[in-house]
């Protein structure tokens, strides 16, 4: 396992077409007990912005466990291969940052459905970790 801190204008190849491939991925939240909350979703990075995007409803157990403690880390597997993300996640309702999410998702997975409650998770990353066969794009 290796932990590479991102440098968003010299992103590693093989990361970030790890993260651009389409694999659903764990979103884990904490719950006010401290308790870990897991819960698939789909995760977009976004190289442009800096950040990682989750499209979710307003109402939703993650959308309340972020707006109470914003830390949260994202997993992804293939096999061997995996990585984890890891940083803190914003609430955002704007209609700007909900179309920035839903078109940043619509790109690795599907045009997603329509939800006049959708709400964009915005994830500022510290660190990916990286399995030991990823581990060539960690610096």
């Amino acid at each position: 396992m290796t932990s590479w801190r991102p440098g968003w204008d010299d992103f590693p190849t093989a990361l970030l077409d790890f993260w651009t491939e389409r694999h659903l991925c764990t979103l884990t939240t904490l719950r006010a007990d401290g308790r870990p909350h897991v819960t698939p979703v789909g995760v977009a990075l976004d190289v442009e912005q800096s950040c990682a995007w989750v499209i979710t409803s307003r109402t939703s157990w993650k959308t309340r466990h972020v707006a109470r403690n914003p830390l949260i880390a994202a997993c992804q597997v293939d096999g061997r291969h995996w990585s984890t993300l890891e940083g803190s996640a914003r609430v955002l309702e704007d209609a700007e940052s909900v179309r920035r999410a839903e078109a940043m998702y619509a790109a690795r997975y599907r045009t997603p459905r329509p939800n006049p409650e959708r709400v964009a998770l915005r994830i500022d990353v510290d660190r990916f970790v990286v399995s030991p066969s990823l581990s060539d794009v960690a610096r």
